[in-house]
């Protein structure tokens, strides 16, 4: 009867060690982070149409960049990723290329209201220029704290004793974190001449 406890026992603290609890809370929390990395480009989705509505009131003849920053919304929202699909590397890769181009078509709509400071004097329009760079403020923050929780779940899964719990119960699978696009190191040129 000792025996069996001791085995009972034994059992209980081997499996303990092994990321029976730590796998799925390491995945969980990277999941969650995910879902405020969408949460953050919804709110950017969200704000575009009233940007956009604001701005062609403002400014019709630049039409063709608001149309731009219209299909580009429409491109991102389009394109969803769950939390199931973060192993998969061109999953996270289309998803991050469609809002790196909603993000392009946004920075060249900022840049046509540098070049008339006419719609930058509209109260309206600076209050949701604000929201908008709060909201890209907020972006970053959430793929950084998504990329912690890929790491801390990436190492979780890959260290002793709970890389064997995460192989043998839950057959885990390495995260994708967010990258920043080819060439987002290079800041982009700004030229009023046109």
């Amino acid at each position: 009867m000792k025996i069996r406890a001791a085995l009972v026992l034994m059992s209980a603290v081997l499996l303990s060690a092994c990321g029976l609890n730590s796998v799925p809370t390491a995945e969980e929390n990277a999941k969650a982070r995910w879902a405020d990395v969408q949460a953050a480009y919804q709110r950017r989705a969200d704000l575009v149409p009233n940007l956009v509505a604001t701005v062609k009131g403002a400014a019709q003849s630049e039409g063709e960049i608001l149309t731009e920053v219209t299909q580009a919304r429409a491109s991102a929202s389009s394109v969803q990723l769950s939390g199931d699909d973060l192993t998969d590397p061109a999953k996270v890769e289309q998803f991050q290329a469609a809002q790196s181009r909603l993000g392009g078509s946004l920075s060249r709509l900022l840049v046509t209201v540098e070049k008339y400071p006419e719609l930058r004097s509209q109260g309206r329009f600076a209050d949701l220029q604000e929201q908008l760079e709060g909201t890209e403020n907020r972006i970053n923050i959430a793929i950084r704290d998504y990329n912690t929780a890929v790491q801390e779940y990436n190492t979780t899964i890959r260290t002793f004793p709970s890389a064997i719990g995460a192989k043998v119960f839950y057959g885990a699978e390495p995260m994708t974190p967010f990258q920043a696009e080819a060439g987002s190191d290079v800041a982009p040129t700004v030229d009023f001449g046109n």
